[in-house]
């Protein structure tokens, strides 16, 4: 189930939010979310339930004998916990990957071939067993207490909100809110505003400029662009993917603070960055922390030197790009950014502090940009292929129909409009104008346009969920 579709948006969601409301205790309430979470994922692929299930069970029994164990058994516990949970992960994600790979090299060698059928991804599983390894990991370091009961756990890692494409929330953030919610008007209020600036990210932009950027990475596209057109499908897709994952974390947020539960926030402004540091701050937020928490400072961190600091970094970036799908094009944008954050460390650090703040910006988003190729292409080959069109090495004619066909006013409008919000220029003018204005009396008068446009944005963005084809989130892929 998606949320920028009728049924959830229409049916779903507001079921949910009044069965939550009218229900008590808020034991009864976990009842309805679980049940509901369970629908949620098993709407669209139900063979993998019992996959999700596995996690759940693995992470709270684990968890408990952790909790109850000390020395050398608790370590222990925590080491079968963590290794069944990524061995889902194997399995349902990189299996063949690995498999296919292994073939490789074993038929150059003359080795015996290993076959195996396609598994298909599991909905969400990169997402659930990082949720299942984080409390493990929290218990063990006794910064989170075990869960009273398998449903708070089985609550926590599959509800539906969170459940396929994050943010990624430790159980100690949301511990409180499974025993006792405080469902306010205000909290409801702000929840709904994130839901329907969320579904307007996702339909109203990167829905639009999706048009673009998937008419420029095909096969029979890529052999006739020139190089305006590679890098306006390149601009079209580092929108899409900020738009769309933005888009879906602020619904996430949102429909979790309608329901009385707090998860952080997962972008802040990314491509107003100057510098990959920076951008990593800003973007994917609850992963950045996650790979900072249980990878980053167990390595190391930044505390024995530089040289170690350069080989953690590489570490968490490859396992970063890796983690997001098993292809050598993610492994390579993981170490595209592993590079650039280990020079701005070493080499880049006296440059980048003496450049202006509009060059420290324009170098971040082509570091950014650049890195977007890798990811959105399907092979090393296709990436090596844009790179030759960007670059102008390999441009072509331009005679492009479905590039050139993709590109409608309503396409270029939400290009415009992404390029606008992504970095923050409505805010910004705002502010600067309202610095040079005299201080005005709080007016009821704002609050009701406020509300206006913001029913109005609804408006439009339902009238295109209506119209529109299924487009489903990108990051449901990882």
């Amino acid at each position: 189930m998606v949320f920028s579709s009728i049924t959830f948006l229409f049916f779903f969601l507001p079921l949910t939010l009044v069965l939550c409301r009218l229900i008590r205790p808020v034991s009864w309430q976990n009842a309805v979310l679980l049940l509901a979470s369970a629908i949620f994922y098993a709407w669209g692929e139900p063979r993998f339930v019992p996959v999700l299930a596995a996690s759940i069970a693995f992470s709270y029994f684990c968890g408990n004998y952790i909790a109850r164990s000390d020395g050398r058994a608790r370590k222990l516990w925590l080491i079968v916990g963590v290794l069944l949970n990524l061995a889902l992960l194997v399995v349902f994600k990189y299996a063949n990957f690995i498999v296919d790979n292994y073939n490789l090299l074993a038929d150059a060698a003359g080795v015996r071939l290993f076959h195996l059928a396609p598994i298909p991804l599991a909905l969400g599983v990169s997402f659930f067993v990082f949720h299942g390894i984080s409390y493990l990991v929290d218990i063990y370091r006794r910064e989170a207490s075990p869960a009273r009961d398998l449903a708070s756990v089985a609550l926590y890692i599959s509800m539906f909100p969170q459940l396929v494409a994050g943010p990624i929330v430790r159980y100690s953030t949301i511990d409180q809110h499974i025993r006792r919610r405080l469902l306010s008007p205000g909290r409801c209020s702000y929840g709904w505003k994130l839901l329907v600036i969320g579904l307007a990210q996702k339909v109203l932009i990167a829905d639009q400029v999706a048009l673009i950027a998937d008419a420029a990475w095909l096969p029979a596209t890529l052999n006739a662009l020139n190089i305006g057109q590679a890098w306006l499908g390149l601009s079209a897709y580092t929108l899409q993917i900020y738009f769309d994952f933005a888009g879906y974390s602020n619904m996430a947020i949102g429909i979790g603070m309608m329901l009385g539960f707090g998860f952080p926030r997962n972008f802040r402004f990314p491509y107003v960055a100057r510098s990959v540091t920076e951008f990593w701050r800003r973007w994917h937020i609850s992963l950045s922390a996650w790979f900072r928490d249980y990878v980053y400072v167990p390595l190391g961190g930044n505390r024995s030197g530089t040289l170690q600091t350069c080989r953690n970094l590489l570490i968490v970036f490859v396992l970063c790009g890796f983690w997001h799908g098993a292809s050598w094009t993610f492994l390579v944008w993981g170490l595209h950014h592993g590079v650039f954050l280990i020079a701005e460390r070493t080499l880049l650090k006296r440059a980048l502090g003496a450049a202006p703040a509009w060059l420290r910006h324009a170098y971040l988003l082509l570091v950014v940009m650049t890195g977007w190729v890798w990811f959105r292409s399907d092979s090393m080959d296709q990436a090596m292929q844009m790179f030759g069109i960007l670059s102008g090495v390999l441009a072509q004619s331009g005679d492009a129909l479905l590039f050139r066909n993709a590109v409608n006013p309503l396409t270029v409008s939400a290009v415009l409009a992404g390029v606008l919000f992504a970095l923050d220029l409505p805010r910004r003018l705002i502010g600067a104008i309202s610095t040079h204005l005299p201080a005005m009396p709080a007016n009821p008068a704002s609050r009701v346009t406020s509300e206006l446009a913001l029913f109005s944005l609804l408006v439009v963005a339902l009238s295109f969920v209506a119209s529109g084809a299924y487009s489903p989130f990108l990051y449901f892929r990882f």
